[in-house]
């Protein structure tokens, strides 16, 4: 095996701003503990988390490398103890908790999923994040059933995107919001059944017309704030509400007389800060009933552009200019 180098080329967040705060450093190879695995980055995703820690509002939780990214796809180089050497030499993708953007990232082997044979090293490393996320909050959180109507807000995000795939991979009716029509005709290309322009009409509405009155069993909401009221309108009786980002505010007002009368749920997460053990759990649910669908060619994410790990600045700005449809990527 050849010898590795002592550094390494990352992107990290030389202080609190834009995107142009992220700038290009050596640094020494990180070196992995019992149950982890170094790996040679080939892409890493970049995701909306990965933003908010640029701007300062999102650190990384203690422990974990204060690089961005929180999903790779690579070659494993180095293990630490309590994992089994043969792994060396193979190639997995992997969520992790910060120290995507490099050259070289550390992985927990127990959150490591391998690349089936055939499958582009690039889609690999744009599903971690998305599929943790959604099969979390969609199935398990929200107890997403064959046959339900679900509403997924940001329908062309990396996370929309996913959560289409995923609906209808297990049976959902899906319906998407979108900011323009061009991009309600993307959702509908990906998967989902309905697109509702949010710009153009009232979403509340639409849900309403589409499901003959009766409302979604599920909402998957990205936005929080004023949107909560108005989601809990879409539900029908018995309805779940699961928010996992709060791009439109932190708080929102509530009718609980609403809420208890219709018997709905809320809850929410958030991945990053979740113990290495739940991540474990997690990843092994997803290799049992997921994982068949990648490996079989069923599921694939949605990719939008590749941008060369020295232009992060870039990505960044293009994520935030909200332009794309699926996944962000960066080749390492």
């Amino acid at each position: 095996m050849a010898k590795l180098p002592e550094l390494m080329t990352a992107i990290e967040i030389s202080t609190p701003g834009g995107p142009e705060v992220l700038i290009a450093s050596h640094r020494p190879l990180p070196v992995p503990r019992a149950g982890e695995v170094l790996l040679k980055v080939a892409y890493a995703g970049v995701n909306r988390p990965d933003v908010i820690q640029r701007k300062g509002l999102y650190p990384a939780p203690p422990g974990a490398s204060d690089l961005p990214g929180l999903e790779v796809s690579g070659t494993v180089v180095a293990v630490g103890d309590n994992v089994d050497p043969t792994v060396i030499g193979s190639r997995y993708c992997a969520l992790v908790s910060g120290g995507g953007y490099a050259e070289y990232c550390l992985a927990r082997m127990d959150v490591c999923l391998p690349v089936p044979a055939g499958m582009e090293m690039v889609e690999a490393a744009a599903l971690p994040e998305t599929l943790f996320t959604v099969w979390h909050n969609v199935f398990e959180r929200g107890f997403a059933a064959p046959g339900e109507a679900i509403l997924i807000h940001g329908g062309t995000s990396g996370i929309g995107t996913m959560a289409i795939k995923l609906g209808k991979l297990f049976g959902l009716t899906v319906i998407v919001t979108c900011g323009s029509d061009d991009k309600c005709a993307a959702a509908i290309k990906i998967g989902a059944d309905h697109a509702i322009n949010y710009n153009s009409s009232d979403f509340v509405e639409g849900v309403k017309a589409i499901t003959n009155g009766e409302g979604v069993h599920l909402v998957l909401d990205m936005v929080a704030g004023g949107y909560v009221s108005r989601n809990l309108q879409c539900l029908r009786e018995d309805g779940r509400h699961v928010t996992i980002a709060v791009q439109g505010g932190m708080t929102a007002e509530i009718n609980m007389a609403y809420v208890m009368s219709r018997r709905l749920m809320l809850t929410g997460s958030t991945l990053r800060p979740r113990t290495a053990e739940f991540k474990a759990l997690l990843a092994q649910e997803i290799s049992a009933t997921v994982w068949p669908m990648v490996c079989d060619g069923a599921l694939r994410p949605e990719m939008d552009k590749i941008f060369p790990l020295a232009e992060a600045a870039a990505a960044h700005s293009y994520m935030e200019s909200g332009a794309h449809v699926g996944k962000i990527m960066l080749a390492v």
